[in-house]
């Protein structure tokens, strides 16, 4: 197969504005965490206040999503979109404001943040139910590998940006960026014209008991989401919080930005092989992808210097692209299309719902047992739980549907 056969679906006017618009939206959300770190490191350098900004966002992220996955199911979706990325540019141009004038405390970025995670909400169930209302089932697989491709470059570009950004002028300019990016996002899925859905008229809460059913009855889905649920909790205690105070204290703020960058390579490589290779069994090659993180950890406990980091942020990444892949097409072929940001926001409530968690923890663990040994031990959980969800029938046998 050629590749102007596996880009083929851009032949489609509204794939072209989507993956244009997620391309935009991204480079800037891909700039913003690291700026929004070191900006509160700036404020208050404690791994503690990191936590507390972040999780600031994802907790009422979490509280939301399951409204967000009813309202995308009922409207519009690429009204929900421009709508959620309005709102996330003005809040982002706020905090750029309040950083670049020298007036930014702690708990003003973390009421901003909180707007911001609301916004997401709704953005995450919307997104997902797009690119299966405007391509068939058959062209799924490659318009999620194409989407996917172009996040990783939309990363890549990211964290280097970031890295100069934050590195040599400030973490407001970041986030004055993110802002600006998100407004040009909801410009451009605008302009997209998706099929009109029939949607019964029924209660909010019939809604979600419906998604509930469609969720709980397919053991490979809640099993995926129980799993990512902790294995998501290491991750940001280990990599999103604790990561940049390493590099704090180690590394420097640009070469974490360089970090973010290879990470972003990686995911570039994981979506050239799945725009390449259409996997018979997708969540079992996403879940040996997803161990491929464990070794991120190690490598901070243990060598935190800006060349290793980066070669294990590119394993990350090439193993996130690949699950994440995977598990859009997963989705997508098997749930119907008019419950699909429903099913979609239970994963999101069930993967994100403990995020919080690892964040406002991870600064009191470090001091009581110190930040190498959170590392390891959240290396050696990683592996546990990937394997666990690997040795579930479900998971391991689930195949994507034959379009070939």
């Amino acid at each position: 197969m050629s590749w102007r056969s596996d880009l083929a679906v851009l032949r489609h006017r509204d794939v072209r504005i989507f993956v244009s618009a997620r391309f935009v939206s991204l480079l800037g959300s891909s700039i913003a965490p690291i700026a929004l770190v070191f900006a509160v490191l700036d404020v208050s350098d404690t791994a503690g206040a990191v936590g507390i900004v972040l999780a600031a966002r994802s907790i009422p992220n979490v509280v939301f999503l399951l409204i967000g996955g009813v309202i995308s199911d009922r409207l519009p979706r690429h009204l929900v979109l421009v709508v959620a990325n309005t709102v996330s540019g003005l809040t982002q141009a706020l905090a750029a404001v309040l950083v670049l004038s020298g007036h930014a405390q702690i708990w003003q970025l973390a009421v901003i943040e909180a707007v911001n995670g609301v916004a997401a909400a709704f953005v995450m169930p919307a997104l997902t139910g797009i690119l299966p209302s405007i391509v068939d089932r058959a062209e799924l697989p490659q318009a999620n590998a194409v989407s996917g491709f172009v996040r990783s470059i939309a990363l890549i570009g990211g964290g280097a940006v970031a890295g100069v950004i934050v590195g040599f002028t400030s973490p407001g300019i970041g986030l004055a960026v993110d802002a600006a990016t998100f407004l040009l996002g909801a410009v451009l899925i605008a302009r997209l014209t998706l099929p009109r859905i029939e949607r019964a008229g029924t209660s909010m809460l019939e809604d979600l008991r419906v998604g509930w059913s469609e969720f709980i009855s397919r053991q490979w889905v809640w099993t995926i989401v129980v799993a990512f649920g902790l294995l998501n909790l290491i991750f940001t205690a280990c990599y999103s919080t604790l990561g940049p105070v390493i590099a704090d204290d180690t590394f420097g703020r640009t070469g974490w930005g360089l970090v973010s960058a290879s990470f972003g390579a990686g995911l570039i490589v994981g979506g050239i092989v799945m725009i390449r290779v259409k996997p018979k069994y997708p969540l079992r090659i996403g879940m040996l992808g997803v161990l491929l993180s464990a070794p991120m950890f190690v490598c901070l406990a243990l060598a935190p210097n800006t060349v290793a980091i980066m070669a294990m942020a590119f394993l990350v990444g090439v193993g996130f692209d690949i699950f994440g892949i995977g598990w859009e097409t997963a989705l997508g072929q098997h749930i119907p299309l008019d419950k699909l940001s429903r099913v979609s926001s239970y994963d999101m409530l069930g993967s994100f719902i403990a995020i919080p968690i690892g964040q406002l923890a991870v600064g009191y663990l470090a001091a009581v047992v110190s930040v190498k040994a959170v590392e390891l031990y959240g290396a050696g959980l990683h592996i546990a739980i990937t394997v666990v969800t690997l040795m579930v029938p479900a998971v391991w046998r689930l195949q994507r549907v034959a379009t070939d």
